[in-house]
């Protein structure tokens, strides 16, 4: 009478290499796929400003005029109390903050062809920066 042992399951050691083939492929790929993610941000910054650049030139159709400071991107989407000839909203949705959570930064009369500054001062929030900190938009 022979005895069989049934393997009913994987070994300690066998675990282990699973484990640490696994830890070394995330290793790899992981950082890949976050550059991805942090480049992917930079381009719906951008769209985002391309839209709400043509908001602001819908409402200075409308208008005559850019909002001033005090209105800001605010006009987009709420009538300013002084201004009647205000035809919006001019943004379907609520005003969007850029991808890092941030509220777009807005300047009515910058020193730009545009006559006003709209952007974004990147994943950091502080002004300059390179890479995925770099300010993206029409600056002053």
């Amino acid at each position: 009478m022979s005895v069989l042992k049934k393997n009913n399951g994987f070994s300690l050691i066998e675990l282990l290499v699973v484990l640490v083939i696994l830890g070394l492929l995330g290793g790899l790929v992981g950082p890949r796929l976050f550059s991805q993610v942090d480049s992917s941000k930079v381009e719906v910054a951008k769209t985002q400003i391309r839209m709400l650049k043509t908001s602001l030139q819908a409402f200075r159709l409308d208008v005559g005029r850019y909002p001033s400071n005090e209105e800001g991107l605010k006009s987009l989407v709420e009538k300013p109390v002084s201004n009647k000839l205000w035809r919006g909203p001019y943004l379907e949705e609520l005003l969007p903050r850029d991808p890092w959570g941030n509220p777009f930064l807005y300047v009515s009369n910058a020193n730009n062809f545009q006559g006003f500054a709209l952007y974004s001062q990147g994943a950091d929030a502080k002004k300059g920066g390179e890479g995925v900190n770099e300010d993206i938009g029409y600056l002053p």
